[in-house]
């Protein structure tokens, strides 16, 4: 650990966030909510008040929730907390030595402590053509008012990439009328995420509901007519005729202002069990940051997800504030809604574990158990919130169940973990 307890903040500390999404507006909440009294600066790119990201590529494009119902808390909220919200106006520079930021504007903030909660971007699709109208990618506001635009009428859409953000958009273009085809380069969706079981679930869904697959195939260009795309070129030569095109390829963490600032990065900022950069007045959280998790044997790992960027800004701020808690080790835990299902993960598996499968797939109610070394480390749940938070329980007890345990007849996750909380009351 490069600081065994970092530099202690007074309460009346100046604190410099980069970042105004839900980790960095988390963060400004809850040291406020903690008692510091310091001037608190939430530094964003986006014209917009803080807001959810999930619901874009769901209820926002379904048109079930309007731009007010993102928002994480009105305009009066900045002012009654005294966090000082900077709208559109980015940080461009870091200064250590001279412990302070210079923004796009020319203005200049002074901090104490610094936090990176810069996010990430969409990864570009690297293929001629990606100029054209009706190409994009779903990441802000701003493309899913783009995607909805479009989306106004009948359209063949084609989404570039099986992961959860073009699974959920496949969704919700096909509950809307529209032709989808899902592209994906590996050979079966969510291949880096969830186990086979659930891919072949949800591809299933997807099968059943009239959305395209086509799996282990790859994009080698895109085509338009008069500026605006028309079609999308397979390997091989097969074309897709498309209107939209969207590609949900990945994303890439903002690290740039952390590297020029002199600060270590590989797939994210880099800190330790504490969210600490090795200058302990600096420290980051969310999808720009690289960690060592319990949850992954101290792998470094980088996750994408709400609940840990919300769970990380907690964790810094009660550190800004005194606390002296050793490692951030919360559960980790996902989610997703693609047309009826609901999908809940826990924990994080390993890319050679064993699996086993609770309930029965063709009811839509079940759960994938997986083992690191006989011992449970992940579970993803579909349709079954009761087994969720049954495996959020046992996960974050560390008292987990051994795949010979789990294999026995008449286990169930619910009966574990009440097992294991009557075992710490006594």
């Amino acid at each position: 650990m490069w600081a065994e307890i970092g530099a202690k903040v007074m309460s009346n500390d100046a604190v410099v966030i980069i970042g105004a999404g839900q980790g960095g507006f988390q963060l400004a909440a809850s040291l406020r909510s903690g008692g510091h009294t310091g001037p608190i600066d939430l530094v964003g790119a986006e014209f917009h008040l803080p807001y959810q990201r999930p619901p874009l590529s769901k209820e926002y494009l379904a048109g079930s929730m309007l731009a007010d119902g993102l928002q994480l808390r009105g305009s009066t909220f900045f002012a009654e907390k005294r966090i000082r919200l900077h709208r559109a106006d980015p940080v461009v520079a870091v200064d250590r030595r001279r412990s302070s930021v210079r923004m796009e504007s020319g203005a200049t903030l002074r901090y104490d402590h610094l936090v990176f909660a810069t996010g990430a971007r969409p990864r570009n699709l690297p293929v001629p053509g990606m100029n054209q109208r009706g190409v994009l990618s779903l990441r802000d506001i701003g493309d899913a008012d783009k995607l909805a635009g479009l989306l106004g009428v009948p359209r063949r859409m084609v989404i570039v990439g099986g992961g959860f953000i073009g699974l959920e958009l496949a969704a919700v273009a096909r509950a809307g009328g529209h032709s989808v085809t899902v592209v994906e380069a590996l050979d079966r969706t969510l291949a880096r995420a969830v186990s086979p079981e659930l891919s072949s679930h949800l591809e299933t869904v997807h099968a059943e509901r009239g959305t395209q697959l086509l799996l282990g195939r790859s994009v080698s260009a895109l085509h338009g007519r008069s500026g605006r795309v028309a079609e999308v070129e397979l390997d091989g030569g097969v074309r897709v005729p498309a209107d939209v095109v969207v590609a949900g390829i990945g994303i890439v963490p903002n690290v740039e202002l952390a590297a020029e600032a002199g600060l270590t990065v590989a797939n994210g900022i880099v800190v330790d069990e504490r969210l600490l950069t090795p200058d302990d007045r600096v420290s980051a959280i969310g999808d720009c940051a690289c960690f060592p998790s319990s949850h992954a044997r101290d792998r470094i790992v980088r996750l994408e997800s709400v609940q840990n960027a919300v769970d990380q800004a907690r964790f810094v701020a009660a550190r800004i504030l005194g606390s002296n808690q050793p490692r951030y080790d919360s559960v980790p835990w996902f989610w997703s809604h693609q047309f009826d299902v609901k999908i809940q993960m826990a924990g994080l598996p390993a890319l050679d574990d064993r699996r086993m499968v609770l309930g029965d797939p063709g009811t839509g109610r079940f759960s994938v158990l997986r083992f690191d070394d006989g011992l449970l480390t992940c579970v993803e749940s579909v349709g079954n919130p009761a087994d969720h938070m049954a495996a959020r329980k046992i996960l974050g007890s560390g008292d987990t169940p051994t795949l010979e345990s789990a294999s026995q007849p008449g286990f169930t996750l619910k009966a574990f973990a009440k097992r294991g909380a009557e075992a710490c009351a006594a």
